[in-house]
This record gives C-alpha cells, sequence and structure tokens, in this order.
C-alpha cells in the first residue's frame, strides 16, 4: 500500500484506505448509544470510497477540517489531526481491518454499523505496536 499525506495525491477511481489520526488530548467519541473516551494518541481508520471522485474526494474531506459532521469519523477528524492516509486502489475496507487484528477496537460499532463482518472500523495504534502490514509513513 502507498502512504500519502495529501488527497490531490490519490487517485480519483475508487478503493479502500486506512486514514493515520493524531489526538492531541483525549476524546469522548460516540458511535450510535455507544461512547469511549478515546485517549491521546494514534489511530487508525479504514474506510472506502466508491462514489464520484473516488479516493481523492473521499480523503479530501476527512483531510479538510469546519465541515459538518455526517459520519463517525467527522468526530475524529474535526477533534485531532489527519496525519495521512494508506490508500489502496480497487481494494477493500474490511480486509485492511482483518489485516490490522492485531491493534486494539477502543469502540465496537465505530465506522462499521452498517457492516455485518467487522466489529469496528477504527482502530488504536499504540506506541510499540507494529502494524508493518501497513508499510511506512512519512510527510
Amino acid at each position: 500500500m502507498q502512504f500519502i499525506c495529501a488527497a490531490e495525491d490519490a487517485p480519483s477511481n475508487g478503493g479502500a484506505y486506512a486514514l493515520l489520526l493524531e489526538l492531541d488530548v483525549p476524546l469522548l467519541a460516540r458511535a450510535g448509544r455507544r461512547s469511549a473516551l478515546l485517549a491521546a494518541g494514534r489511530y487508525i481508520y479504514c474506510g472506502s470510497a466508491r462514489g464520484p471522485g473516488g479516493l481523492r474526494a473521499r480523503l479530501g474531506r476527512h483531510m479538510r477540517r469546519g465541515k459538518s459532521r455526517r459520519w463517525h469519523i467527522d468526530q475524529l477528524t474535526e477533534a485531532g489531526r489527519v496525519a495521512g492516509a494508506w490508500i489502496a486502489p480497487g481494494g477493500d475496507e474490511c480486509a485492511l481491518v482483518r489485516a490490522l487484528a492485531e491493534l486494539p477496537v477502543p469502540l465496537a460499532g465505530f465506522g462499521s454499523s452498517d457492516c455485518p463482518r467487522c466489529r469496528s472500523h477504527l482502530l488504536h495504534w499504540p506506541q510499540g505496536a507494529a502494524a508493518a502490514v501497513l508499510g511506512a509513513q512519512k510527510c
């Protein structure tokens, strides 16, 4: 997978992505009736982009500030900072979650309320955890 720092670097075709987010302070996040206090640190959100504009458009929305809150992930993108994303053109978000199964789930149902297979599409990436399946990231 390729790591990108800006949405403009993503293709306009569909696929999956793993968004790298950093929270400097704890955040009370909600997913339906569930909530959890997310500690400051790094998080990975796995999503898909199948609509018009594909990965470029979806990542552009995630990386933009001041948007209306439409999806669960908007809580984190507005409270923290998006440090980049790994992209998988033509890929599947659930396959990304399975590949990162060693990472802890901080809030069940987050980003996966319409997914029958995944417990959550948000994962916590603690310091020292490998997540080598993603590859290097640097902006």
